[in-house]
């Protein structure tokens, strides 16, 4: 009767981490993972980009009450762990009759949380508009809200280019939140498949897919900030 042959350590990393017939029974779970973390990804970038600027120009016109009310949202959004307020709004709305379905309530927050920090970078970049530029628009004719459209926001958005993207990058990151409240997403995926397999092979699927997802990102990321750096004369 012939003893067993003890495993090599590379066999044995092999079979926690690439076992190749979990590979093939979980690719169409953590590839439908990949795609619900792009289409979340993609909506909070455009929606919170967009909020920021929109709360960002609404500042510029110094109102009072409504600046006060933009500062109060922001340093809200800015404070709170989005973990606490995906947690907050999915499981407590439904106690006031309002239930949200995980994909909206993660696009939700995490949207409002990029829009709360794009604020903040786009009205530093308004702030940086020398004064004399304002002065030099209004002189030509110009209207208040077409000096803000054609001469400071076009330069505002250049200097905020390197601050949003790196924040952009961020937050698209923490979708992987969203595996606590069900979304389909790829840690969702992986960590599901994990548990019925007993394998780390799904969750090693998972970081290559976030590796493979995410560096592009990170590299479109780092050409922007190269290709809009801002430089003074």
């Amino acid at each position: 009767m012939s003893e067993a042959v003890p495993a090599t350590m590379w066999e044995r990393f092999v079979e926690t981490f690439f076992r190749p017939d979990l590979i093939a029974e979980y690719s169409g779970a953590i590839g439908k993972g990949v795609i619900v973390t792009c289409e979340i990804a993609v909506l909070v970038v455009l929606c919170g980009i967009a909020l920021g600027m929109a709360l960002a120009v609404l500042r510029s016109y110094r109102n009072t009450f409504l600046s006060a009310l933009i500062v109060i949202f922001v340093d809200l959004m800015r404070s709170l762990p989005p973990l606490v307020l995906i947690l907050l709004i999915y499981f407590g709305l439904p106690t006031l009759g309002l239930t949200l379905s995980g994909f909206f309530v993660l696009w939700l927050v995490l949207t409002l949380v990029l829009g709360a920090f794009s604020e903040e970078i786009f009205w530093a970049g308004i702030l940086s508009v020398r004064k004399g530029q304002w002065e030099a628009a209004r002189s030509t004719g110009l209207g208040f809200n077409q000096t803000l459209i054609y001469v400071v926001i076009p330069q505002a958005v250049r200097m905020t280019v390197a601050p949003l993207t790196n924040r952009t990058i961020a937050i698209t990151k923490n979708t992987a939140l969203g595996t606590v409240i069900g979304v389909g997403e790829i840690l969702n995926q992986a960590s599901t498949a994990q548990s019925f397999s007993g394998s780390a092979t799904p969750l090693m699927m998972g970081a290559i897919a976030y590796i493979l997802l995410f560096i592009p990102v990170v590299a479109v990321g780092r050409w922007i900030e190269t290709r809009f750096q801002w430089r003074r004369a």
